[in-house]
């Protein structure tokens, strides 16, 4: 089976191709499966974590999976952040530090994320100037998105990470991506709720919902991330099941994919140019308060 793979992006006609790959060969097994990236003019290699959960999804149903004619900068760039070494081509350093490998981990693997989100995430320079109190809260509300992962997606495939930082765009893109029920399932589950993929997502992203043995109390965990990255001018996307949901400034917005991702992606873009500092309204001196 031959599949050409279109431009990915971090936004929502990245993550409706990658449904749209997953929607075209989620019913093979034992098969050879070649994605043709010739025209794959572009790939933002964050998005290397839910494209890497679904050929992973596709080898574990027993397909060979193979990725043909990929032009030499992508090649480039997916071999720094060793995504292609899973696929048989050789890392190669990454003498400019831009990447942040891509990584699978098992529900175990909680120390590893932690350590993984550390050295690759929070101690790079081109984050944000925060205080100690919140840059703790930062760390654990990332942390989060892992534990949900483990916890209540019920995926057995593992958890997919990988980031990239864009200097010409002065972006920092991260992604966390795994291949449980997804969001809608696990709210019906729990409260019985039957909600369109992307009003469970609304449901879930709310402060104070959650599902007892579901959904982490405050909305997925992500009220701090939402103030930081509001603060920041970045933005934050969720995909699951076919919802798309994006909040930005404040304010969001959700669309229906015309197909399902098969699990649930979290993706965070943090604007590098945000000179501020930030502190916990607890904190003294805080100039920028939560």
């Amino acid at each position: 089976m031959r599949f050409e793979l279109p431009a990915i992006q971090h936004g929502r006609s990245g993550f409706q191709a990658l449904a749209d790959l997953w929607a075209k060969t989620a019913d093979l097994f034992f098969d050879d499966i070649e994605i043709d990236m010739g025209q794959t003019t572009w790939f933002d290699a964050d998005m290397c974590a839910a494209f890497g959960a679904i050929l992973y999804r596709l080898r574990e149903n027993a397909n060979a999976v193979r990725l043909a004619n990929m032009p030499s900068g992508i090649e480039r760039i997916l071999s720094k952040n060793g995504f292609l070494s899973h696929y048989g081509r050789k890392k190669i350093p990454d003498r400019w530090g831009t990447t942040l490998p891509y990584q699978r981990f098992d529900a175990k693997d909680d120390r590893y994320f932690a350590a993984y989100i550390e050295n690759e995430l929070i101690r790079r320079g081109e984050m944000p100037n925060m205080s100690p109190g919140l840059l703790k809260r930062f760390r654990e509300s990332i942390f989060e998105i892992f534990s949900n992962a483990v916890l209540h997606s019920r995926t057995e495939l593992g958890i997919f990470s990988c980031g990239q930082f864009f200097p010409k765009r002065n972006r920092l893109d991260f992604s966390v991506a795994d291949l449980g029920i997804g969001i809608r399932q696990n709210v019906k589950d729990n409260t019985g709720y039957e909600f369109s993929p992307e009003q469970a997502i609304i449901w879930a992203t709310e402060e104070g919902h959650t599902t007892k043995q579901g959904l982490v109390p405050g909305g997925l965990g992500l009220k701090l991330l939402g103030e930081f990255i509001d603060l920041n001018g970045g933005s934050i996307r969720i995909v699951s099941d076919a919802g798309y949901w994006r909040r930005k400034g404040g304010k969001y917005n959700t669309e229906l994919l015309p197909y399902p991702f098969p699990g649930t992606v979290v993706a965070l873009e943090i604007d590098t140019t945000d000179t501020k500092s930030y502190r916990l309204s607890s904190e003294p001196n805080a100039a920028n308060i939560f």
